[in-house]
This record gives C-alpha cells, sequence and structure tokens, in this order.
C-alpha cells in the first residue's frame, strides 16, 4: 500500500529552480545597490522572544493580536517566529552596542517572516523581505537618500509603474492632538467600523485608516488629515523631504490616510505601490521610528528603514531576469572505460569554473545528447570504445549540430580554448 506524501504546511512557501536562481539574482543586485550606499549586512536570529514584538508593533495590531506563530518552549519561555524585521534589528543595535561602534549604523538583511494569514497570490504564511536599517541620522536628507535608494533598486530591475506615496505621521509633540481629532472624528462613526476598529478608537485611533474593510474605508473618508496638525518641526522635516525628492525628479504623491500597520512610525511613511499587483499592490514599505530604540532599552536614537516584500517584488521583475546559467560542456561517456577516463577532467574543468557535466548513468549516446540539449550546453564530448581505441574525443557543437575530433592527450586545454572563445 502506497505511503501518503508529506507535504508542506500550508503557506509555507518554498522556491525551486530555477525560480532559485532568479531570486538570487535579485538578492545580489539589493546587496550591491546598498553596499554602495555603505549598508553592511546583518543576519537576524529566526526565534524571538514575543515580548519584542507585542513592545515594538504593538499589543492593538493585527500582527500581535492574530498573525503571530508563538508557542512555549521546554522552559516555559514564550517565542515567537518573526513577524517582521525592523525590531529584530533594533533588538541587535541595542543588545550589541552597535551605536558606540559608529555614530551612524546602516544595516541590511534578508530571510523569511512568519504570519499566519490567509494565503493568496503574492503573500505566504512563510513569506520573505529584504529589508534595511539606519540609526543615528535624524535628518530628512536620510529620508530621501533611502526612497531614492528603493527607487534605483526598481530602476535596476527594469520594474516600471512603481508609485511613491508618502505621509507625515507627526511626533510626540504633535500626534496627541490629531488622536483626539481623529477619535472623536471615528466615535461619529463607530456603528459603521468593524469590530477590530471599533475597539481600537480609545487606545489606536489611527489603525483605523490602515483598516482593508471596505465598510471602514467608506467611514473614514472625510476624517481629519494628520498634515494639517503637524507641529513646525514636523512641518519642516516633511517638506524639506518633498523638497529634496523634487530636486532629483522622484515623482511621489502625498496621502494624507496612509499611516501602515506598525504602532512604531513617526513623521515620514511609505509605500511605494505596483499597480500590477491588485489588492496587496505595496512591495516596499517603511519610514522614521525615532522612538523605537529607546522603547525597547536602548539610548534615544533616530531611525529610518524599509522593508520589500520579496515575493511581490519576484512578480515584478521576474519574467525580466535572465535564465539560469547553463553548463558549458556535457561529457557523455559510453561504457565504463570512457566514463573513467573522462571522470578526471570533469573534475578539472569544475575545479576552474568551467562547468561541464557527467553521464554517471552511461545511458545510451542519443539519451545523453537529448539531455544535453535539455541542459541548454554549448558542447557535447562524446567518448565510446572506438574514440578511446583512436585515442580521440567527437567535440559536437549543439548548436550547430557540427562535429569535430580533439586528441584526448589535449582534450582539456582544447576545452579551456573553446571556453575562451564563449
Amino acid at each position: 500500500m502506497k505511503k501518503n506524501q508529506i507535504k508542506t504546511v500550508k503557506g509555507f512557501n518554498e522556491v525551486l529552480p530555477p525560480e532559485s536562481f532568479r531570486w538570487r539574482q535579485v538578492e545580489d543586485k539589493f546587496r550591491n545597490l546598498l553596499e554602495g550606499y555603505g549598508f553592511a549586512e546583518l543576519r537576524l536570529a529566526l526565534l524571538e522572544p514575543t515580548e519584542l514584538f507585542a513592545r515594538s508593533i504593538g499589543d492593538e495590531t493585527d500582527i500581535v493580536e492574530k498573525e503571530m506563530y508563538t508557542f512555549r518552549d521546554r522552559s516555559e519561555r514564550s517565542l515567537t517566529l518573526r513577524p517582521e524585521g525592523t525590531a529584530s534589528v533594533v533588538r541587535a543595535f541595542n543588545q550589541y552596542s552597535l551605536g558606540k561602534l559608529s555614530e551612524i549604523n546602516k544595516l541590511y538583511y534578508s530571510g523569511p517572516m512568519f504570519r499566519y494569514e490567509r494565503p493568496q497570490k503574492g503573500r505566504y504564511r512563510q513569506f520573505h523581505q529584504l529589508g534595511a536599517e539606519v540609526f543615528g541620522e535624524a535628518s530628512f536628507y536620510q529620508d530621501a537618500e533611502t526612497l531614492v535608494m528603493l527607487a534605483q533598486l526598481f530602476h535596476t530591475l527594469s520594474i516600471e509603474g512603481v508609485n511613491l506615496h508618502l505621509n507625515s505621521l507627526g511626533c510626540a509633540a504633535c500626534r496627541p492632538a490629531y488622536r483626539d481629532k481623529l477619535k472623536s472624528f471615528l466615535l461619529e462613526r463607530r456603528s459603521s467600523l468593524c469590530g477590530d476598529c471599533q475597539r481600537r478608537i480609545q487606545e489606536n485611533p489611527l489603525r483605523a485608516l490602515d483598516c482593508k474593510n471596505p465598510a471602514c474605508r467608506e467611514a473614514v473618508l472625510g476624517a481629519p488629515q494628520i498634515n494639517h496638525s503637524l507641529c513646525d518641526d514636523c512641518r519642516a522635516h516633511f517638506s524639506g523631504l518633498c523638497g529634496l525628492l523634487d530636486d532629483v525628479g522622484l515623482e511621489y504623491q502625498v496621502d494624507s490616510q496612509l499611516v501602515r500597520g506598525l504602532d512604531y512610525y513617526t513623521r515620514t511613511t511609505f509605500e511605494f505601490l505596483a499597480g500590477d499587483l491588485g489588492a496587496q499592490n505595496a512591495v516596499a514599505a517603511g519610514g522614521r521610528y525615532d522612538l523605537l530604540v529607546e522603547e525597547l532599552g536602548g539610548k534615544p536614537t533616530p531611525a529610518f528603514g524599509f522593508a520589500i516584500g520579496f515575493e511581490r517584488l519576484m512578480m515584478l521583475a521576474g519574467d525580466k531576469l535572465a535564465p539560469s546559467t547553463s553548463p558549458f560542456a556535457a561529457l557523455v561517456p559510453l561504457g565504463e572505460a570512457a566514463l573513467r577516463r573522462l571522470f578526471p577532467l570533469h573534475v578539472s574543468l569544475n575545479r576552474n569554473a568551467r562547468v561541464t557535466t557527467l553521464g554517471f548513468q552511461q545511458k545510451s549516446l542519443k539519451s545523453q545528447l537529448k539531455k544535453a540539449d535539455k541542459d541548454g550546453v554549448m558542447y557535447a564530448l562524446i567518448v565510446g570504445p572506438d574514440e578511446l581505441d583512436q585515442g580521440i574525443a567527437i567535440c559536437r557543437n549543439m548548436r550547430t549540430k557540427e562535429q569535430t575530433q580533439l586528441s584526448l592527450n589535449n582534450l582539456e586545454e582544447a576545452l579551456r580554448e573553446l571556453y575562451d572563445e564563449c
């Protein structure tokens, strides 16, 4: 009786070849771009104390209330698979006292995140993010540089039609007054709001502006705009940012209802939206969070960062990427003696990055050539009993189908010359 196959957990995303090759191309372009801007890579822990996300993201957010993978280990500690990257980077910044090593710290990360939500196009329960954070720089020049860098990434990946939306959420000085105005507005429309938004009116009324429920989106039309309540410093910061983006020709749209789904943002918040992704169209998002480092136990430190949804990015970039690299040559042995003769050549060529394949299973000539053609190799080197007797190999150009003879004694040198000509 055939046993049932064990399959992945629903919503946990895996990346198979050749898609994994395209992922690596994007990761390499991301790393090269950010390192050119002075960022260094941070490799984060996968598990964190649950308290980290409750304190940073906020108890009233959907992520903490509904979406986190949280469990107790054998020591009865509450642990959570990270649902996002910023809180973990801030925890690492504080834990390792990175602020003492440099006045400005520019860090980037990549890897899987985990949220229990309904799997859909471009969104999985195990998903992947690219992200970056800058610590120690309060200037709107840093905000502008990061946004320009992200726009440059999309250009590098030949992605078009990505639009930047901007807003300012104010600061601890001016946001309380706005919260009170918004709270009064929402209380008047309480019956039109979903249960979650009704419950959050007192603790976090801004979350109603980020709710995706159609009834809530209708109810908040005409809500007070936070940019009418900004203090002079926040207004100057946002105006300075917009001026810099105008100077460099980066188009943007001021969106007064853009608040993001996390509690820690202050001042600048942004999203890069792509029309090709449907309702879940935010491909990159982030902003400034000048209070979070202190909230998580560090010294007061201004910070700015972003995260990119990798699966969504690949939906936009995938068909514009080069296919995976094919092996240069296929070594085609016909018989055990030929296989034994070709194995040292196979190893030597691969040691020197001239990639070859070798048919260990000694299938028929037709079968091996068919596989070589499928693999996209440029040359097939055929050696059988007759070729061994004559001291030659048949070199078949898989593009033109032309065949020539090469001496077995100089076969490695001849293949290196062919490789260098490509």
